[in-house]
């Protein structure tokens, strides 16, 4: 059964201008920095860890010459938290059923995540909260778990579902155990889902 979720969490933009949108968005929307490195940056206005993200393009692409990322900035997806990680599996579940396959399921430490794509190419993030409490989130995003590997390292929800058939609990997985290896942006076993 498909589970609406319960709430947008954040939107996360592309840009080549990293230090004016920081300005920007701590201007318009008080939002601080939770963290921050060369290539991204995650910001918030209330108790959720994080309602912004950028991702700096001048990374990738210093000069603006590649015609390939020129283009780029703008909304690179939203996020929508679901209410349990039973629901987000559900979910999954449902949308596999009638054809429609996550192309990137990430644990990112903070979340786990499956990235999905509209007709239109539109990227959605269907999230659930790796920890219980608000004060945990935001403890991590802060720390230096997160800073080892922002990005998050890959999952397979078709293991995970086996290992639910096997007597294991959704709860087993909430906690990210390893760091490595790091997931190459976009996933690398997506064809596989």
């Amino acid at each position: 059964m498909t589970v609406a979720p319960k709430a947008l969490a954040h939107v996360v933009y592309r840009t080549r201008r990293m230090a004016e949108m920081l300005d920007w968005y701590g201007a318009v929307f008080g939002a601080r920095v939770q963290h921050q490195n060369p290539a991204m940056a995650f910001l918030t206005f209330d108790d959720e860890h994080h309602r912004f993200a950028f991702l700096d393009l001048s990374v990738i692409d210093p000069e603006g010459s590649d015609p390939e990322t020129k283009c780029w900035t703008g909304v690179d997806h939203l996020a929508w938290t679901y209410p349990s990680l039973k629901d987000l599996f559900d979910t999954y579940v449902s949308c596999k059923s009638r054809g429609i396959k996550p192309y990137w399921c990430v644990h990112h430490g903070l979340t786990i995540s499956m990235y999905y794509a509209d007709p239109d190419g539109n990227q959605m993030e269907f999230q659930v909260n790796a920890f219980d409490s608000d004060e945990e989130c935001n403890a991590y995003i802060c720390g230096p778990a997160f800073g080892t590997n922002p990005v998050g390292v890959e999952f397979d929800p078709r293991e995970w579902l086996a290992a639910l058939h096997e007597g294991a609990s959704l709860d087993d997985f909430r906690v990210r155990k390893v760091h490595e290896p790091v997931s190459p942006i976009r996933g690398a076993v997506s064809e596989l889902l």
